[in-house]
């Protein structure tokens, strides 16, 4: 039932009960989806949770005999495991459903009864078959409710990426099949990320490594820093901050950077926003660069630990120091 029909519903069921009261003018804020420009109300929905309490204690096992490290081993590197630490020693029950339209689909199965109302999918938690494949639970099922006719409707939700990103040291080398470099290659030696995913991924693909595989997947936890806008931001596209490193090599106009932001889905207002932001930091668009200029400017940024606040401007100046230096010693 559509939610403004059921707000009725609800109403007219109060006033036959004798149960409603009376109707007052309500001022609220209403969340507006920045893409549909509908109004975003919760709703309550079943999910699926994976209980991680085991998984958690045997990660904290071993993540402490693992190695942790970073561009330059110092206290941000402890503070960083401590914080893991600390997220797994208070872990909670996973949530692994989604409701989005891709992903891979969640492995289960709801026994559908010939003359079952549609309106009632899912709500008999008692019917749902997780398995491997179809068969395997079309075959569960069977055994379950031998004789009676039904069929198998699979879960619409996908599952979280970070479930789906957990299975990657285990699915490239060909799990859940045993493979012959599943037996040679795993666990890997080393995995190399930004702390900021260290428990979303890291700490889920050991826990996952271990409950799947039966071993860690990788020995060593290598972090490098993030790069973010000259504004120390993260970049995203829904910020439209995001400066692609081929711009820089190449060079690129502020016109272009322009209509680089039609290609979003950003709003408006955001739009016009970020342009303005666009003709503070590149005024002239951005100068050809090269390649050259921009590994030494990224170089010279590795003695930041955690981020990186990449100043486009500083790359120029690089430019203009390698130029010089070459002209003085006739390199150029």
């Amino acid at each position: 039932m559509p939610r403004f029909r059921a707000q009725e519903a609800v109403t007219d069921s109060l006033k036959k009960s004798g149960l409603f009261k009376e109707t007052k003018t309500n001022e609220m804020c209403l969340r507006i989806c920045s893409r549909s420009k509908d109004v975003v109300e919760p709703m309550i929905k079943p999910q699926w949770y994976v209980q991680c309490s085991d998984m958690g204690n045997e990660a904290l096992n071993a993540l402490a005999v693992m190695k942790i490290g970073s561009w330059r081993l110092s206290q941000a590197s402890i503070l960083l495991i401590g914080r893991v630490n600390l997220w797994l020693h208070n872990i909670r029950d996973w949530c692994v459903s989604r409701q989005l339209w891709w992903g891979h689909r969640v492995p289960a199965w709801y026994v559908v009864f010939e003359g079952d109302n549609n309106e009632e999918f899912g709500r008999f938690f008692e019917r749902w078959v997780v398995a491997r494949s179809e068969e395997e639970a079309q075959a569960l099922a069977d055994q379950k409710y031998e004789g009676k006719k039904f069929r198998l409707e699979q879960d619409s939700d996908v599952l979280d990426r970070w479930f789906s990103s957990g299975l990657f040291p285990l699915s490239v080398l060909g799990w859940p099949d045993d493979t012959k470099d599943f037996r040679t290659f795993y666990p890997n030696s080393v995995v190399e990320t930004v702390h900021d995913i260290l428990f979303f991924w890291v700490a889920r693909m050991v826990m996952l490594g271990i409950i799947l595989g039966g071993n860690v997947p990788f020995r060593k936890v290598y972090l490098h820093p993030m790069v973010r806008d000259a504004h120390g931001r993260k970049m995203s596209k829904g910020l439209g901050n995001v400066i692609d490193l081929v711009d820089i090599i190449n060079g690129i106009t502020l016109e272009c950077l322009h209509d680089r932001l039609l290609e979003g889905n950003l709003d408006r207002k955001e739009l016009d926003k970020v342009r303005e932001g666009q003709l503070k930091d590149f005024p002239d668009g951005i100068a050809e660069c090269g390649a050259d200029a921009l590994r030494f400017s990224l170089i010279s940024y590795t003695a930041q630990t955690d981020k990186i606040n990449l100043v486009i401007q500083r790359v120029v100046v690089t430019v203009s120091g390698v130029t010089n230096f070459g002209m003085q010693y006739g390199l150029l």
